[in-house]
């Protein structure tokens, strides 16, 4: 796929700017990052949607434990022309690890992508539960390690992403403990209210039309990830709708939102009984 074309899907997975906007909220869940004990759930949380740039957790762990990450700062990739540059000048530099989440690079994720393989990307999303595992890309296009996971193939529920995480957090997953360490260490820390430290990635993708074209009107916005406070410790996502068109980016509002209503979802009436399947 070229440049232009995967720019035209909108900005889909990173945040470059944002504006206030409406939005429904698809889902919001918040658990016990010990216990598992879902503390907060509202909406259908069960639906599977593309991760968008959330993605980039699992692949960051994949990415680690395959060898091709190496550490936080290696390795540091070149821009090469013809790789997508409609983030801007911060994709137009050399990336690293901690480089690629803070800026959201999607060149750098199909680096990743493209040194693991369909398969094994596949082979990795079956043994952590996320999602459909599908790394198979637009029908009939072979493009799934350019995008499966941007308004593709690759499909994952809130539920699923909650789950993920909570594997992370705990060092659960089927891979290398340096693996999982690494990951939580690059992702990017945003303070929340009320003295809550939130780690977590944004994303943002459009749905497909019937006729299979992007929906530009209605994109969905995703902030997935961990926050602590003292000794507590939870997971948390958080996925929105817009309504209609509007500048900025959807995920980032997903953030800024779930970051000011984290006390008060600790505080609401408590989801019923249930916790997080392993």
């Amino acid at each position: 796929m070229n440049a232009p074309r995967l720019a035209a899907t909108g900005l889909i997975c990173a945040g470059l700017f944002s504006l206030p906007a409406h939005a429904a909220t698809l889902c919001t869940l918040l658990a016990d990052a010990k216990s598992g004990d879902i503390l907060q759930q509202q909406g259908n949380c069960e639906q599977r949607y593309t991760p968008a740039s959330t993605f980039k957790i699992p692949l960051s762990v994949m990415g680690f434990d395959s060898g091709f990450l190496q550490g936080e700062h290696q390795p540091a990739l070149p821009y090469r022309d013809g790789y997508v540059d409609w983030g801007g000048d911060n994709w137009k530099q050399p990336t690293d690890p901690v480089r690629w989440l803070k800026y959201s690079v999607v060149w750098y994720s199909q680096q990743i992508a493209q040194a693991l393989g369909e398969e094994r990307l596949g082979r990795y999303a079956d043994a952590f539960g996320y999602g459909n595992a599908d790394f198979s890309g637009d029908p009939g296009k072979h493009n799934g390690l350019e995008r499966a996971w941007i308004s593709s193939s690759l499909k994952v529920s809130p539920r699923e992403q909650l789950a993920f995480v909570r594997k992370l957090v705990n060092l659960e997953l089927p891979v290398s403990k340096r693996a999982q360490e690494l990951t939580m260490k690059i992702v990017e820390t945003s303070a929340a209210a009320d003295g809550w430290q939130a780690h977590g990635k944004t994303g943002m993708a459009y749905p497909r039309k019937a006729d299979g074209e992007f929906d530009e009107e209605h994109p969905y916005g995703w902030y997935v990830g961990w926050a602590n406070k003292g000794e507590r410790s939870l997971v948390f996502v958080r996925l929105i709708q817009d309504d209609k068109k509007k500048p900025g980016t959807t995920g980032v509002r997903a953030r800024a939102a779930f970051l000011e209503e984290l006390p008060t979802l600790l505080t609401a009436t408590p989801a019923p009984a249930q916790s997080i399947s392993r």
